[in-house]
């Protein structure tokens, strides 16, 4: 059975959305160099501006929701496109670090807006959530993978104010064909939503309902998304470096007009795109396997290829690029799971806060991994940064077999507790 005509809409729609986001998010590092020799600050200092502009893209994810669910998915989407764009806008405009910050942080705060509110929209509007979830997914990776490349192309002809006002231009696209988009926002729930007045933004309603979501079996949920996002956040954060420094990757050199470019930078790119394969074959799985079965098996696989990185990449080139394309396989396709997990664990109406907390496990919780890598692989080495990660990856399927074999159980429990109360 294909997509509904509604289904396409929203498919179109936050597929547009996610591409976007992380065409933003992954083309900021591409100015740091430039930043620095501009302003004349250390690379230390440009460091911790660009981290003021990523933590609200985490930290945001939270209050996001709560507003998805007050003011609906579609407008606070639009208000996500708007605010990118014009964030990039003030960049071009920008005449000290200072300015560059506080753009970086505009950015990061309506940047933070999209995973709650786009998630919400497929998990209540889409009646195929797997095919669209996936089909989501990819455009995620689309964004990863052009953001960066479009940025370092455009700065070999262009001023980077120049570069900075070119890459808003999509943002005003998308919101204007966001204008125009027609879909039914609640087509896939039984239950009579208003998709123009939520839940009201108030102290005691966001406490009830966080107290009933983490009363669930949403709670588990939570704590998987916890663990799948430090060993996310962890790997792709450091593969880059690792892969350049690994005895195989000595004397391999590239032609001579691609020598700013390190080899182990195309092996990270490709399994960014077998990505997108993983997240298409993941969502398409959620449609035809329990998800929580399918979480459970992805992190095993995920703990065995971390456990083997090291002795596979000690066997030659050609094992080590068929490792990477796995882990960039399974690290993606395991998404599209928990994504449809949190609809399957959680009420309509509070969707958009359910995927706030889901969101701020995975950018918020999930980056102390990079912390916590950077002192496992400079004290320890990649055997004891590898462990790690795979211990992460175990913890995240027996929290999936708590699911698989013992939701029944929870529920049971959470509507004791309920009648008890009553």
């Amino acid at each position: 059975m294909g997509l509904t005509t509604n289904d396409r809409a929203i498919a179109r729609f936050t597929m547009l959305g996610h591409a976007l986001v992380h065409w933003y998010e992954l083309s900021i590092p591409i100015f740091l160099v430039v930043w620095q020799d501009s302003f004349d600050v250390s690379i230390a200092f440009i460091g911790l501006i660009v981290a003021l502009g990523y933590a609200p893209f985490g930290i945001g994810a939270l209050p996001a929701g709560i507003l998805a669910d007050r003011f609906g998915p579609k407008r606070l989407i639009l208000a996500c496109f708007a605010g990118m764009s014009l964030s990039f806008f003030a960049l071009a405009f920008a005449t000290s670090i200072y300015l560059i910050g506080a753009a970086l942080v505009v950015w990061g705060i309506v940047a933070s807006v999209y995973h709650p509110a786009g998630m919400s929209l497929i998990s209540t509007g889409a009646e195929r959530q797997g095919t669209v979830f996936a089909y989501h997914g990819i455009a995620g990776n689309v964004g990863i993978t052009l953001g960066p490349f479009a940025a370092a192309t455009l700065l070999i002809g262009f001023d980077w104010e120049i570069v900075a006002a070119l890459l808003a231009v999509p943002g005003i696209a998308a919101f204007l064909y966001g204008l125009r988009a027609d879909f039914d926002t609640t087509a896939a729930v039984e239950e009579d939503i208003d998709a123009d007045a939520g839940t009201p933004i108030t102290v005691p309603a966001f406490i009830r309902n966080t107290k009933t979501l983490m009363a669930s079996a949403f709670l588990v949920v939570f704590v998987i998304v916890t663990f799948e996002g430090l060993f996310y956040r962890g790997i792709l954060t450091f593969l880059p470096d690792i892969l350049q420094g690994l005895p195989v990757m000595e004397g391999i050199e590239l032609q001579a007009g691609l020598q700013g470019i390190k080899p182990g930078d195309y092996i990270f790119v490709g399994l960014l795109v077998v990505g997108m394969g993983g997240q298409y074959a993941g969502g398409k799985l959620t449609e035809r396997v329990p998800v929580e079965r399918g979480m459970v098996a992805i992190f095993v696989t995920l703990a065995v290829l971390a456990l083997v990185f090291v002795p596979v990449s000690d066997l030659g080139l050609g094992p080590l690029l068929v490792l990477c394309g796995l882990i960039g396989f399974f690290l993606f396709a395991i998404q599209p799971f928990y994504q449809v997990a949190v609809a399957q664990y959680t009420p309509p109406d509070t969707r958009g806060l359910s995927y706030g907390y889901t969101y701020l496990a995975e950018f918020g919780f999930g980056a102390a991994s990079i912390a916590i890598g950077g002192y496992l692989i400079g004290g320890f080495g990649l055997p004891a940064f590898f462990t790690v990660l795979a211990a992460f990856a175990v913890v995240g399927a027996s929290l999936g077999a708590v699911l698989l074999f013992g939701a029944d159980r929870i529920a049971f429990i959470q509507s004791y507790e309920q009648e008890t109360a009553d």
